[in-house]
């Protein structure tokens, strides 16, 4: 069964997820590489012990007493209907727009292009800012502000700039906004909109990352860069979440996933996990794929190599602004999950990823961002090399809209004089 919610006001469903929705059932933070466990009731950023990615972790057993497969689909449409399974405590501090739902839409015409049967696109470009990234910032702010926060900072190549700017505002947070100053010009132009400090960096994500480090030691400004807080993933995790649930409770045979800081991968990974601690589905879990370009491809060139970390890639060089992440700090969780789950990564290039934005607007009517043109590019790589079967499960996800990328898309249309 494929479904699309309706949406509701953000004030709607806020009240509605305080009355009618159970808790939190957050316990505690613990450590994705030492396995140490931290408080989870206070700002923080990375492991103190070793550095390493933090993840929240629930009460799961509790969770269960409520969360229920009938409960949730009962609930107000939206992110928040997983409360549980979410980090916020107090519902008062939950900073909506109303993320979440996003369609999962069969999309027949486009797999016949590739001779695959079953080819769905999950698109995320319905969202709030118009990407993916509503979800994580939703989350992260939320928590944020719950635990005292009164400014936030992150880099970003793009759309998580705008959703920040967004919910900051919608929370009456600070905001300030590091992005190259070649980052496309809508995604500049939204974050100055909503109010955010936007300051233009010379350079790529990671030097708007050292950006933000430095300033936000001097200004006592919340870090929110992705992955170095443990909450962002979490807001991502319910694309997994929902996926399971639109596919009536089973898991897809492949995920294929543009990857660029990799919370998306993450997330979802997480989420399958904790389904399968709920009972809710079995130990199966799809091939995960991860797509990147050829000008930034870290994760690719790990997963060919057998390394467990991604080196940096020098001077990396794409058009397609999200994948242009040179080093990941998720590298290792996303090399490992990627293998165990007998997926793989690949390559295309700019060139292939514009056509395939422009090949899934003109065959389903989705006007995908540039990054699920370019999953669609290394769809059609995998099922020539024989890495997909034409009869399996496949979920193309788009993280964005494609309407922020028009200075990507030319065309030259005839002009007639008036009759």
């Amino acid at each position: 069964m494929l479904h699309r919610a309706g949406r509701c006001s953000a004030t709607v469903r806020t009240m509605a997820t305080s009355s009618v929705v159970p808790g939190s059932t957050l316990t505690h933070l613990e450590c994705s590489a030492c396995g140490r466990q931290h408080e989870a009731d206070r700002l923080q950023n990375l492991c103190p012990d070793c550095g390493k990615v933090l993840f929240a972790r629930y009460d799961l057993e509790r969770a269960a007493r409520t969360l229920t497969r009938e409960s949730v689909a009962a609930r107000p449409r939206g992110m928040w209907r997983w409360r549980e399974l979410l980090p916020v405590r107090d519902a008062r501090h939950i900073v909506s727009l109303g993320e979440g739902d996003s369609p999962l839409l069969p999309v027949p015409r486009l797999g016949a292009r590739a001779g695959l049967k079953r080819l769905l696109l999950k698109d995320e470009g319905t969202n709030p800012t118009g990407s993916f990234k509503a979800r994580g910032i939703s989350a992260a702010v939320s928590r944020a502000r719950e635990l005292g926060a009164r400014e936030v900072a992150l880099p970003t190549a793009g759309n998580a700039g705008g959703a920040l700017a967004a919910y900051a505002a919608r929370a009456g947070l600070g905001a300030h906004v590091y992005m190259p100053v070649d980052a496309p010009e809508l995604n500049k132009k939204e974050s100055g909109v909503y109010g955010a400090e936007v300051v233009l960096v010379r350079g790529l994500i990671n030097d708007c990352g050292a950006w933000v480090r430095k300033r936000a030691a001097q200004e006592g400004w919340f870090d929110l860069s992705t992955l170095k807080e443990p909450y962002r993933a979490e807001g991502k995790k319910t694309m997994g979440l929902e996926l399971v649930e639109q596919l009536g409770w089973e898991v897809p045979e492949v995920i294929v996933y543009p990857t660029g800081g990799g919370t998306g991968l993450v997330g979802i990974w997480k989420a399958l996990d904790e389904l399968e601690q709920l009972g809710w589905i079995g130990s199966r879990r799809p091939r995960m794929i991860a797509v990147q370009t050829e000008g930034c491809a870290p994760i690719v060139r790990a997963f060919q190599q057998g390394l467990d970390h991604a080196p940096a890639v020098q001077d990396a060089r794409t058009s397609i602004g999200g994948l242009r992440v040179p080093v990941a700090i998720a590298d290792a969780l996303m090399l490992g999950l990627i293998r165990r789950s007998g997926g793989t990564a690949l390559t295309v290039t700019d060139d292939e990823a514009l056509d395939g934005m422009k090949e899934i607007a003109s065959s389903e009517g989705i006007f995908a961002a540039p990054e699920g043109g370019a999953v669609w590019a290394g769809i059609k790589k995998l099922v020539e090399s024989g890495a997909i079967d034409r009869e399996e499960r496949v979920i193309l996800m788009n993280t964005g809209t494609g309407l922020k990328y028009g200075e990507l898309v030319s065309f030259e249309f005839p002009v007639v004089d008036r009759l």
